[in-house]
Order: C-alpha cells, then sequence, then structure tokens
C-alpha cells in the first residue's frame, strides 16, 4: 500500500485511501485524540475536503468511522485548510482534512488537526501505531451536521479585517481559480479590499498547482492572462488552500520564500521560523530572528513553538512554498490578529498586495528591491523512492562521493544536512537535493548570481540526479 507520513500529514494514492484505509486513520486518530486526553465522547470533530473526484468518497467514510468511535463529526465540506483549522481552533475541536494538496490527481491525503493545531511527529507516530493494530473495521459512510457556512464566514472575516477599508483600490488582479477550494473567497476578500478581480481559469476537473515549482505550461497561462487583461498580479492557491501563489505584473510567480518575508515585516515579527530551503537572503532582509528547520510544517511549528517557550512574541514562520504560519497574536490595522499556526495562503497573497498599493510600485520592483540571491527550484516527478534512497545515501557516504557527483557544476565549499543535501560551492552558489517527505519526487533548489546562472544550475543539477 502507497499510504505514508511525508512532511505534511499522510498521502498516497486515492485508490488505496477509499475505503478501508479512510476508515482505519479516522478511527486510529479518534483512539489517539482519546488516549491523549485531547477529546472524549460527544466531542465534535471537524471533517473538511478538496476537490478531488475521491476527495468526498473519503471524507463520508471517514465521518462514518469518526461516528462510530463516539465523536460527532461536523461537515465543513469544500474548504481551504486554514479556514477548518481556524474553525477549529474557534471550537476547540480537532479536524481531519482530505486533501492531497498539490500532488497528482490520482493521489490523495488526510491531515490531522488537534484541538490546539497540526499534529506533530510524535501524533504521527501514536496514529500508525493504532492503525496498524486495526484488523477487522467497519467503512460504511457518514453524515455530518453541515458547518460549512459557518467554517467560511469565520474566516472571511479573519481576512477582511487585516487591511484599511479599500487598501487595494486602483489594483487589477487575476484569480487563477482553478479547482482549489479557494477561488471564491480568494475573489470575495479582494473584492472587498477594492480590487478590480478579473476570475481566470475555473476547472472542474482537478488540477494539481505545486506553487512552489510551477510548470512552465502554467507560467505561460499566467502571463498570457497578465498580457491580456492588463493585471497588476495573480493571485492563486494549491488544492487545499493553504500555499499562495502570487504573481507579479507580468505574470512570473513571485518565490514563496519573498512573499513569505514580505509578510514578516508587513506583520512586524521578532522571530521568523522557516526551512533551510528559503533563500539565504531572508536574514539580511529583517529585524527579525530567523530560526531555520527542516522541510515540513511540522518543523517550522516546532521551531515557533520553542521561541514562544522562550518567552519571545510576535512569533510565526512561513515555509518555501509561501504557506505562512503565525504562533502568536499580531496587531494589524489597529486590530488583534489571532494565532493560526497552520499554513495560510491568504495573509501572504495581501501583504505584498497592500505593499504595492501603499508604495504605489509594481510587485517586480518591490521583488528586485530585496535584492535577494537568484533561487530556483524543480522538481523530478515520478523519481522512485528507493532510487532517492540511494542517491542520498551515496552522497552521504563519503566527501569523495559528493564531490564527485557534483564536479560538473563546481567545487564543495560547505554541506548543511538540515534536510537533504544543501551543498555551497566554490563560486558562491548552492544546490539542493531532497527527496519529496510524501511523493515520489526529488526536488532541487539553487541560489546563484544571475537568473540565467540559476537556471542552469538547475537544469544541471536535475540531470545529475535523473541520470544517476
Amino acid at each position: 500500500m502507497s499510504l505514508k507520513f511525508g512532511t505534511s500529514g499522510l498521502r498516497g494514492l486515492s485508490i488505496d485511501l477509499k475505503g478501508r484505509a479512510a476508515a482505519v486513520y479516522a478511527t486510529a486518530f479518534a483512539r489517539h485524540l482519546v488516549n491523549a486526553g485531547l477529546a472524549k465522547a460527544g466531542d465534535p470533530i471537524l471533517v473538511g475536503r478538496d476537490f478531488r473526484d475521491s476527495s468526498p468518497e473519503i471524507a463520508a467514510t471517514a465521518i462514518g468511522a469518526l461516528a462510530r468511535c463516539g465523536l460527532v463529526p461536523l461537515d465543513v465540506g469544500a474548504i481551504p485548510t486554514p479556514a477548518l483549522a481556524l474553525y477549529g481552533l474557534s471550537l476547540k475541536a480537532a479536524s481531519i482534512m482530505v486533501t492531497g494538496s498539490h500532488i497528482p490527481a490520482d493521489r490523495n491525503g488526510i491531515k490531522f488537526y488537534r484541538p490546539d493545531g497540526e499534529i506533530d511527529k510524535a501524533d504521527e507516530l501514536a496514529i500508525a501505531a493504532q492503525a496498524a493494530a486495526i484488523s477487522d473495521i467497519d467503512a460504511t459512510p457518514g453524515v455530518g451536521e453541515d458547518r460549512s457556512n459557518d467554517a467560511i464566514a469565520l474566516f472571511y472575516g479573519r481576512n477582511i479585517s487585516v487591511l484599511p477599508d479599500n487598501a487595494l483600490n486602483g489594483l487589477k488582479i487575476g484569480v487563477y481559480q482553478h479547482s482549489t477550494v479557494a477561488r471564491d473567497l480568494l475573489v470575495d476578500v479582494l473584492r472587498h479590499y477594492g480590487a478590480e478581480v478579473t476570475p481566470l481559469g475555473r476547472s472542474e476537473t482537478f488540477i494539481p498547482v505545486d506553487t512552489e515549482a510551477v510548470s512552465p505550461e502554467t507560467i505561460a497561462l499566467l502571463q498570457k492572462w497578465s498580457a491580456e487583461y492588463g493585471l497588476d498580479a495573480i493571485a492563486s492557491a494549491d488544492g487545499d488552500g493553504d500555499r499562495p501563489l502570487l504573481t507579479e505584473e507580468t505574470g512570473t510567480p513571485l518565490r514563496g520564500d519573498l512573499i513569505g518575508l514580505i509578510t514578516a515585516r508587513f506583520l512586524g515579527a521578532d522571530i521568523v521560523s522557516t526551512p533551510v530551503t528559503s533563500n539565504s537572503g531572508i536574514e539580511a532582509n529583517g529585524v527579525f530572528t530567523v530560526v531555520r528547520t527542516r522541510v515540513g510544517s511540522p518543523y517550522v511549528i516546532a521551531g515557533m513553538m520553542e521561541a514562544l517557550a522562550a518567552g519571545k512574541t510576535n512569533v510565526m514562520g512561513f515555509e518555501a512554498n509561501g504557506g505562512l504560519l503565525t504562533a502568536s497574536p499580531f496587531t494589524v490595522n489597529g486590530k488583534r490578529l489571532d494565532p493560526l499556526p497552520t499554513r495560510d495562503c491568504f495573509l501572504p497573497i495581501l501583504a505584498p498586495l497592500y505593499l504595492s498599493a501603499a508604495q504605489k510600485k509594481s510587485l517586480s520592483t518591490i521583488a528586485k528591491d530585496f535584492n535577494l540571491p537568484v533561487a530556483a527550484a524543480d522538481r523530478l516527478e515520478n523519481y522512485p523512492l528507493e532510487k532517492s534512497g540511494a542517491l542520498m545515501a551515496h552522497l552521504r557516504e563519503t566527501r569523495a562521493n559528493l564531490e564527485s557527483f557534483v564536479a560538473p557544476v563546481g567545487a564543495v565549499a560547505a554541506v548543511s544536512d538540515i534536510d537533504g543535501l544543501r551543498i555551497s560551492l566554490a563560486d558562491g552558489s548552492t544546490i539542493h537535493f531532497r527527496p519529496s517527505g510524501n511523493a515520489p519526487e526529488m526536488r532541487c533548489y539553487v541560489e546563484a548570481a544571475s537568473e540565467a546562472a540559476a537556471n542552469a544550475l538547475l537544469a544541471k543539477g536535475l540531470e545529475l540526479a535523473r541520470t544517476f
């Protein structure tokens, strides 16, 4: 069976998650919550989903299993993951989100939330152990009370309070709707702030959009729309609405870590937790302290929680894909913004747009003003886990192996092994190889002095991994 926990929940082939497996993992989660004292019989538990064809069936199976465990499932329907998480926090209720996020349509997954936020790695181990102990299981689907309107209203209210009224007046913004569950809410929020909004590319067939490695075909589409409609920006998100996609006026996507950096400055952050894959220029572009972590929201959250435990305030984090998390309250627009310690795509879309409108600068100009090292990233799809494991073991075995492997792109100056292998080269550029934690993919991240050099280094890095 393909199912496994990765950097963000359980993932695998949809066919493997349907039926018995969905019931098993929902039951395992319920039992873990009860055993850990996080829930008791009669407590509510939320179930949300994305727009994949398999998601309604998996969600219904989970609802049935949760009800048989004595919990009271509340169905919040197709909803952005951060909206589900916010509603769960408001009710002090655990949650399940059926989503495969950005991965291909034939795959799916489940994200699990305790009443206080995302599960951590210890929770994952406990859920997996509970699942392994289950033999016979009733996989009859169930129906939960519909709470979708309440959940959406709470999240909408949060997002229309972070900027001044009419803050985006004068901006022409496209919303690439595709199959993201954030598609209608993005239009509503942007229009609330006075932007002229053009919905684009709505699809009833699921389209996997990876905001960290936007495909050339998608970029060409965004650039075409930007020119056709004279747009200042195009906003979008991945399938479950927890990773932002934001382009500048030419339709070229802004990097997620730049979006995160802009939002950190907008919030007035003191501590920023972010993975090692985020741009190395972040430290030089803020008055905050940066905590570097492994890739994945559990690690970013762990970095934030350590800062809170040390008495720090104004603590937040973001991933290289732009998903933004807040661990402590912030004051924005003269109002309290409550913590939302899970990835959110809305705040990191609003902050750069507000900066553009307030400064009357294009987003491309704002990006250039930060003067970050030029970074690029891509992935090799359908890269067998056995092959990625063998490659990483080979590179870690000896320094000679590593130096020989990267010799076609440069000499090794330094190596970081926080997550994957991040190799600093003698010419000042970097190349980072990291197998995906939840899909058969090899990711490659690079930084270089120019766009041409970064693209060339990325292409060569992918080729080295492909031909290993």
